[in-house]
Order: C-alpha cells, then structure tokens, then sequence
C-alpha cells in the first residue's frame, strides 16, 4: 500500500511539473515503473547471492530445509512395482558380461567373479512375449566363500509411460538360493528424487546348465513427486511476480 501511494504521488508530480500531454505521461510512467523494477532486481539478486555465500563459509556443513529447497511440499508416497529381471549369460545376445574372471578355478561358489549387466525388466516372466518396462543397468559380484551370494548395485532404469528416465538405485546382499531375498533401495532419480524402500526377490526360474535366470521383484518406493512440485513452484512464482508488476503498471495509470 506504501509503495503504491508514493508510485502515484511522484509520477503525478512530475506529470504536473513538466506539463505533459497524456500520451506522453503515461509512457513516461511506464518507464519509470521499468527502471524502478529492473534497479530492484539488479540490487536483490546479487545481495541474495552473497548472503548465500557468506553461509556457505561458516562453516563445512550447515543445515538447510529440504522442503523449501526442493520444493517438497507434499508427503511422501509409497509405490509399489512389479516386473521380472531376466539374466542372461549365454548366447549371441548376453545381457550379463563377465568382467572379472574367478579368484580360483577350484571355488564352487564363484568367489570373486564379477559381471556387468544390462538385463531386461518385463511386466511377465516370459521375456519374449512380455511387455518391458526398463532395464536393470549395473553389476554383480560373487562374494561369499560359503554359499552363492551376490553383491548386487544396480539402477532400476523405468521405461514406461510416467517413469519413462527415471531411475532407482540397489545397493545390496542377494543370497541366490533363499526363498525370498531383500534389499534396499538407497536412492533414485526423475520423479524417485529423494527415493528410499526395499526389494523382495524371489527365484522363478533358475537354470543350472548355462547360469541363465529369471527372477521375479517386488519393489516398494517412498519417494517425493519432485519434478512435478517444482515445476509448479516454478509456474507459480512467475506468475506471482507478474501479478506484482501488473499491480505497480496500473497504479500510475
């Protein structure tokens, strides 16, 4: 309200003072409105900045709230998805590759083995005739002397409607002859930002004679609509100033 009266009282002032016609009153008008705002954002903007610098060198770390950061206004929500991961190690085509070779020939449980993977995620167990939905993209390692037990980081990388470029991370212990596995899922990207969860695993088919197998995930998510929030934070402090601007226009009109 300040500042609206003093706009209309200067840009009266001069137009009285200098005697000119409308026209050329109201363009006169609209040019300063012009100055003022771009000499406001000139000002701000740096001195934004340098405050935020100056609490960057307080110190190594400092705390910050991550719902103003990044927009994460909403809760969280917790997605659950489904689809089979097909490893494969044989043929003209593997999906699995090994990297490292055995830390000896004599081990009967791969120690030390090593392979990276690109191996497809379907809606169905039959890779051929099922709809894919992403990739798995990373590798596995044979680590344990005892028992078949596997390493296991790999990125979730989504293909489907949505999802389509967003990803999520596992990073984990896939005991291979265990009922039912579980590992966590440590972080994501695209619309899993800040994504945390679990993976349930289970065997559906194992084939002992060329290593080659199609494992059935259950994946649970929380995870923010990050992307999305930010967008739409974006949107509306655009449209915010422009409903400022409008306002200090029409106040010299």
């Amino acid at each position: 309200m300040y500042l609206h009266g003093i706009l209309v009282v200067l840009c009266s002032a001069i137009n009285k003072l200098l005697k000119w016609p409308v026209s050329l009153g109201l363009v006169f008008q609209l040019l300063t409105i012009s100055v003022l705002i771009f000499f406001f954002l000139a000002i701000a903007t740096p001195s934004s900045m340098a405050a935020r610098e100056e609490e960057d060198e307080h110190g190594f770390v400092r705390r910050i709230d991550h719902n103003k950061l990044m927009g994460l206004k909403k809760k969280e929500k917790l997605s659950h998805f489904r689809f089979f991961w097909h490893d494969i190690v044989n043929g003209s085509n593997p999906t699995a590759v090994q990297v490292v070779p055995l830390a000896s020939n004599t081990s009967a449980t791969f120690f030390g083995l090593i392979r990276l993977i690109d191996n497809p995620l379907t809606l169905g167990p039959k890779m051929r005739s099922s709809k894919m939905v992403g990739r798995a993209q990373g590798f596995y390692a044979l680590a344990s002397q005892q028992d078949l037990g596997l390493l296991m980081v790999m990125n979730f990388a989504s293909s489907e409607a949505k999802y389509n470029g967003s990803t999520s991370t596992v990073l984990g212990w896939n005991s291979v002859y265990a009922p039912v596995r579980e590992m966590p899922v440590i972080r994501g990207s695209g619309l899993f930002g800040f994504a945390r969860g679990s993976v349930k695993t289970k065997t559906h088919k194992l084939y002992i004679q060329n290593g080659d197998a199609t494992v059935e995930y259950n994946v649970y998510v929380m995870h923010y609509w990050v992307f999305l929030l930010l967008f739409v934070t974006t949107i509306m402090d655009y449209f915010g100033k422009m409903v400022i601007i409008s306002f200090l226009v029409k106040s010299c009109l």
